[in-house]
């Protein structure tokens, strides 16, 4: 069987399923999830082992360090995607949840009614634990998936994907609910981008490359993250203790994830009396800084001149733009040209001033004295997610149960006619 037809066959079985799957109960779908988390402990050496066959290529092939540390599954990461698991059995099903209900005059009483949406094609780069993740969510919603991964973790991914099918094979849930394409040939990724007669969505996770392959390939709708050029805006109305501490956080915690700080903007007014120190601490943790001429002026010692690209650029790695603005409003100007719509904060004790920031940006999550770190689906409280939504429709911001639902309306009547 050629590429086409076998990823035209995996797509028209997963619709099949997804119809079954729609209608599974709750709590067969919690029981299949706990088996999968009690799977994957217990499987512990195995994926341990299949991941090092990756990583080993990964070095032979000298990966950058960000990618690599993506690729790593310890036993911490291996621990983490079974409580993921676990939590998303926990979390309420989206699936059957009245939003709605309608009372007409002549009798008719609708109901909006939350529905999975089908079949999600998810392609992703780098992070096997995308595969649990997903798997999970998806299951839970009710929905079918495809999922392509990149050649960079092709053994972890059929390892981890082997692992959580076994499980479905064992229950009551059709075990070709979930699917995993595994030819590293790209070929694989436009031949699933034209199956809109099968599949109801795609999620593309990766690098800015693979996301405008994607969207600009697709016959199918796409929700997309371009890239997470994420601000943070130290106004002089701030608690500069505060602000220290958010801002190295926000930078240095994990600075190869979409979530960190790429761009920080300083008011003038406090920016000698900040600067210095941060910066300071930026470079005490080996962080490069690439800052505008008035921070260069500022901190005159190991500041690089940031460039026009530099505004615009997702690092993922120890390397920082620092630019001195003049108000609140060259700030947001600033960020509203620049940044990604991802994830914008303001350093702020005056609500007056934070309550413009939060108005004036244009981005799917919004901080007032908070890090950046936190746009994530188990930190807002959703479980696991499928990733962040950087779009307007129909989903925004971190992709969890809900987002991965749709809605249908349901009437009744007792015979009402049209007249």
């Amino acid at each position: 069987m050629n590429l086409a037809n076998e990823i035209t066959q995996m797509a028209q079985v997963a619709k099949q399923s997804a119809y079954a799957l729609a209608t599974t109960p709750t709590a067969l779908k919690n029981k299949v999830l706990h088996n999968m988390a009690k799977a994957i402990l217990s499987h512990k050496d195995f994926l341990m082992v299949e991941n090092q066959k990756d990583l080993a290529e990964a070095h032979r092939q000298n990966y950058p360090k960000a990618l690599v540390d993506r690729l790593t599954m310890t036993e911490k990461v291996i621990k983490e995607m079974a409580v993921c698991l676990q939590e998303t059995a926990q979390l309420k099903d989206p699936v059957g949840e009245v939003m709605r209900t309608i009372k007409r005059p002549n009798g008719l009483m609708i109901k909006k009614i939350r529905t999975p949406i089908g079949v999600i094609g998810i392609i992703f780069e780098s992070r096997p634990n995308v595969v649990s993740d997903c798997i999970g969510l998806c299951l839970k919603s009710g929905n079918a998936a495809i999922l392509k991964g990149g050649r960079e973790a092709c053994f972890s991914n059929k390892a981890i994907f082997k692992v959580l099918q076994d499980v479905l094979k064992g229950s009551r849930i059709p075990h070709d609910s979930i699917h995993l394409i595994e030819s590293t040939d790209r070929e694989a990724v436009t031949i699933l981008l034209g199956l809109d007669k099968y599949v109801d969505l795609i999620i593309p996770r990766g690098g800015e490359e693979l996301i405008e392959f994607v969207a600009s390939h697709s016959r199918i709708p796409v929700i997309k993250h371009y890239k997470g050029i994420c601000h943070i805006y130290v106004s002089h109305h701030a608690d500069l203790g505060k602000a220290l501490k958010i801002c190295f956080n926000a930078k240095v915690q994990k600075p190869a994830v979409c979530n960190a700080m790429e761009t920080l903007l300083v008011e003038e007014k406090v920016a000698k009396k900040f600067l210095p120190r941060m910066i300071g601490d930026f470079q005490k943790a080996n962080v490069e800084i690439r800052g505008c001429p008035v921070t260069r002026q500022i901190v005159k010692d190991g500041v690089k001149e940031a460039t026009e690209e530099d505004w615009e650029e997702e690092y993922l790695d120890l390397i920082l733009s620092v630019k001195v603005v003049k108000n609140l409003k060259d700030a947001v100007q600033h960020i509203n040209r620049y940044g990604s719509h991802h994830s914008d904060a303001i350093i702020t004790e005056n609500k007056k001033e934070a309550e413009e920031f939060l108005k004036s940006v244009d981005s799917a999550c919004l901080y007032v004295n908070a890090s950046t770190r936190f746009t994530d689906g188990y930190q807002f409280g959703f479980g696991a997610e499928i990733g962040i939504s950087t779009d307007k429709l129909h989903a925004r911001g971190p992709m969890a149960l809900e987002e991965l639902t749709t809605y249908k309306y349901i009437v009744y009547g007792k015979g009402q006619i049209r007249t």
